[in-house]
């Protein structure tokens, strides 16, 4: 018997849902009221899956009500959704019609359901995003500050210190939220034990990858967008790319490996090696970043601190 998979489609003011393979179609307010009519609705069909695609924070509070009702709901990426539409030939694009493919892909490709961050750490994630967002605006204000008007710079100038002053109190935040957990101070001590890993690297892989620890090393390089993909068609063999995953663990281990590069002798050996091998700089820079986020993961699975063997 084939299982059965649920599809949400998540607009501003509305669900859209798609029963696979009954094909039932459902349709709910995307409020209180309406989110637990739906969960109502689906401890009924009791599904395998419940698949809803992300849509720019709109489905946060659509899955922390399905995840707190213990559905196994899981996020999908659009852009693969929408291939795997393509695939089938559906070009028509409809809130309904979305849902039915989103049903049909996690059918299909049976993504892995895993336990969605708690409170705790989606508030940690907000700030360590709103700390980011922070920083990209004082580097666009100093960017436009070296071309700007006597006027234009003193609007600047009054800006950059009150970024700077907001980007001090987030900072704050962060180090009281993370203190303030026992769990997430030993996570952050053993992470910290690794040379070229700073505070920043720590609390954003405590905050946007709650799965360190808990995966194998290729499952978790592909999340974090550092597993390369092969393309080979017969004899041919192109280069290998990486893509995907989390962006912003990625550039945060991109630096961190740029400081380990430095400081860590392990590292540091490990891209002497691969410079020496002729591997262009941005490949041996991946790599490095990878063998990495490999060690951090041993390491909060392992519950060791590193050790430079």
């Amino acid at each position: 018997m084939e299982a059965i998979a649920v599809g949400i489609d998540v607009s501003k003011e509305q669900l859209d849902v798609h029963v696979h393979p009954a094909g039932t179609v459902l349709k709910f307010s995307r409020d209180s009221v309406g989110i637990e009519t739906l969960i109502g609705a689906l401890d009924g069909v009791a599904p395998q899956l419940v698949a809803v695609e992300a849509t720019g924070g709109f489905e946060t509070v659509v899955v922390a009500a399905l995840a707190a009702a213990a559905l196994p709901v899981v996020v999908v990426n659009p852009a693969r959704v929408r291939a795997f539409a393509t695939a089938l030939g559906r070009r028509a694009k409809t809130d309904p019609i979305d849902a039915q493919m989103i049903a049909q892909f996690a059918a299909a490709t049976k993504p892995q359901v895993r336990t969605l961050p708690d409170a705790g750490t989606q508030a940690l994630a907000d700030l360590v995003a709103r700390r980011r967002q922070i920083i990209q605006m004082i580097v666009a204000e100093g960017q436009r500050d070296k071309r700007a008007t006597p006027r234009t710079k003193r609007s600047i100038a009054r800006l950059l210190k009150t970024l700077r002053r907001e980007l001090s109190e987030i900072d704050a935040d962060i180090d009281e939220t993370v203190r303030g957990s026992p769990v997430w101070c030993e996570k952050e001590d053993l992470l910290a034990s690794v040379p070229g890993v700073g505070p920043v690297t720590v609390r954003t892989m405590l905050a946007e990858l709650p799965e360190l620890g808990h995966l194998a090393r290729r499952q978790i390089a592909a999340l974090a967008g550092l597993a390369p993909y092969t393309r080979q068609s017969g004899r041919w063999r192109g280069q290998s790319f990486i893509g995907g995953g989390r962006a912003s663990v990625r550039s945060a281990l991109f630096m961190a490996a740029m400081s380990a590069m430095r400081w860590n002798p392990v590292l540091r050996a490990f891209h002497q090696r691969l410079r020496a091998a002729g591997k262009p700089k941005m490949t041996a820079l991946i790599a490095v970043a990878r063998k990495l986020l490999t060690i951090l993961n041993a390491i909060l699975r392992n519950k060791t601190k590193w050790q430079n063997a």
